[in-house]
């Protein structure tokens, strides 16, 4: 086979093929730049006169399921004007690497999914320290991001660098993870979020989290003209958590013959009534039957879910208002101490409402860091940890914005 038609199928196009060895597991592909006369770096005089030649080992990305490897014959060439030896310019690799770029973007893309360090390396035939020195050497957010009109944080728990929690900050308009937060104590979140000037922190319109009071207290520091709001999920799970806690109390105090009927309907039960088959409401109706408390309960939960069917916050308060006056003199105290909460974030749920943007978007992200996690069998040093995040974030931004210009005609 000429040399230029193997070059061109085992993808080393502008290096000389000399030698290819195989076995079952691995190729090596003895390679060689092209002579030609190179400019002194001392006085820039063109030469071509070759002092030595070097043999270099070189990891390269494996060819037809084998582990590849190049051996690099590198020149050096002495200036006659000067007498100054120097290596040939070689694309191939940067200085004292030992692998080409192109394995390096290799590693750094898979990288970008849920994979572990672990699971990367066999992949790509490596040892584990060189992958983890690789994406150290390659991956590095240092820069400040860019705050727009929205921001939510939420937190997840990580146990990395001796904390529970981390927190996650995004733009839910957008659909992009903005920056990983070491822990979620109140004073490193203020401090973090006072890096960016006054003007810039002043044009956030909106700002979402959960019912932890530090966020929503940061939030009226360093977020001045945004809306505070408490994402719809958090504040409607407390209702379902009161109705839960009577649910299993009186299933508790029935007999083992009318338990039978309770078996596998917890969703039933948190449904909306008017929402089920006819069939499943006939189902829901008998074992209400059991249990005025439960019944009870059961009505008054689902008047709370109708609030969810106003289409403003100013709308939501009236019947907010209303469910709150019979919810407190219902006598069922688990509805009693949801109402206290729902009263204290009673203007950020209403604001909920108003507000085009959840943390949806935010809560999946965590299920992805949760999966990276799990996969790792857990990280120690928060810096890495924080990388491989938005790593595999931005590579996710980077491919879903491509596919939206490819959409619309750009590309």
């Amino acid at each position: 086979m000429p040399t230029n038609l193997a070059a061109q199928l085992f993808d080393i196009d502008g290096l000389l093929l000399t030698k290819v060895e195989s076995d079952y597991n691995t190729v090596t592909l003895h390679v060689e730049m092209e002579r030609q006369k190179q400019p002194c770096p001392e006085c820039g005089v063109l030469t071509d006169a070759v002092h030595d030649y070097r043999q270099q080992k070189i990891k390269e990305v494996s060819i037809l399921g084998k582990e590849t490897t190049l051996i690099l014959r590198k020149r050096r060439y002495v200036c006659k004007s000067c007498c100054k030896r120097f290596p040939e310019k070689n694309d191939l690799l940067s200085r004292y690497a030992r692998m080409t770029a192109r394995l390096t973007n290799q590693i750094c893309g898979k990288l970008e999914n849920e994979y572990s360090f672990s699971s990367v390396a066999r992949e790509v035939g490596t040892s584990v320290s060189t992958v983890i020195r690789t994406f150290d050497q390659n991956v590095c957010f240092d820069e400040l991001p860019v705050l727009e009109q929205s921001v939510a944080i939420d937190e997840f728990k990580g146990n990395t660098g001796r904390e529970k929690y981390q927190c996650i900050v995004t733009d839910p308009e957008k659909r992009k993870v903005l920056d990983i937060l070491p822990d979620r104590h109140k004073k490193d979140v203020r401090s973090y979020f006072l890096q960016w000037k006054e003007k810039v922190r002043e044009k956030v319109t909106h700002f979402i989290s959960d019912m932890w009071k530090p966020y929503q207290d940061t939030a009226a520091e360093v977020f001045s003209k945004a809306v505070r709001v408490v994402d719809k999920y958090h504040w409607i799970r407390q209702v379902i958590w009161a109705f839960e806690s009577i649910r299993k109390q009186e299933q508790a105090k029935l007999s083992r013959k009318e338990r039978v009927q309770f078996k596998r309907s917890r969703v039933l039960l948190n449904k909306r009534f008017d929402y089920l088959e006819e069939s499943d409401q006939e189902h829901v109706t008998a074992m209400l039957q059991l249990s005025e408390r439960l019944h009870k309960a059961h009505r008054i939960k689902d008047d709370f879910l109708q609030v969810l069917d106003c289409d403003t916050g100013e709308a939501a308060e009236q019947t907010l208002d209303l469910w709150l006056s019979l919810a407190r003199n219902s006598g069922l105290k688990e509805f009693e101490a949801c109402c206290d909460t729902i009263e204290e974030w009673k203007e950020e749920i209403l604001h909920s409402f108003d507000c085009p943007y959840t943390n949806g978007y935010t809560e999946g992200c965590n299920n992805r860091i949760k999966v990276l996690k799990r996969n790792a069998y857990g990280y120690r040093n928060f810096g890495r940890f924080r990388n491989r995040i938005l790593h595999m974030f931005s590579g996710s931004y980077r491919r879903r914005e491509m596919e939206k210009a490819a959409q619309n005609g750009q590309l």
